[in-house]
């Protein structure tokens, strides 16, 4: 008789684990995403029901808000609060590219502050298409963050989500 043990069944080869104390920066980055055939690179961002479509490529740090076809809005003029302001630039300020990357905006849905989310979450996406040596300092920051809450739906028999109709014993 034959000894089955001299002869294993032939293993899987084993996929590499990454290691769990490494950081992102450690991390070997991935290849840069090719842009478009306009040059553009692309993110979109959603925050409660606004989106951002967001389009970047290096340039001389035009940032602006298509509201049209043809209209465009400046940040300034389209971000009435100095904090939704700060909000949509800080990916760019927080990986040294403002004033660098040209940035083009399509926003529908929600209000302003939503839209700020928003955008913030697209223009992260795209810069970490444009160089995924940056998803680390973005994913620090918490820019690569999806915010998942949305406001709770209405139910029956109720006067909101969990407001109750005013209880009356007589």
């Amino acid at each position: 008789m034959e000894d089955q043990t001299q002869n294993p069944a032939p293993s899987m080869p084993t996929p590499a684990i990454p290691d769990p104390g490494a950081t992102l920066a450690s991390r070997p980055a991935a290849a840069p995403e090719a842009p478009d055939p306009q040059g553009w690179w692309r993110g979109t961002g959603r925050r409660k029901t606004a989106v951002a479509r967001v389009r970047l490529k290096p340039g001389d740090g035009r940032f602006v808000v298509q509201v049209s076809k043809k209209k465009f809005k400046s940040i300034d003029e389209y971000f009435t609060e100095d904090r939704d302001r700060a909000d949509v630039v800080a990916p760019l300020k927080a990986t040294n590219t403002f004033g660098k990357m040209d940035v083009v905006l399509r926003v529908n849905g929600g209000g302003y502050m939503g839209q700020a989310g928003a955008v913030v979450l697209g223009v992260a996406r795209a810069l970490k298409k444009y160089d995924p040596a940056l998803e680390g300092v973005l994913r620090d920051e918490g820019f690569l963050t999806r915010d998942a809450r949305e406001v709770e739906r209405k139910k029956y028999g109720q006067a909101g989500a969990r407001r109750r109709f005013q209880f009356s014993k007589r």
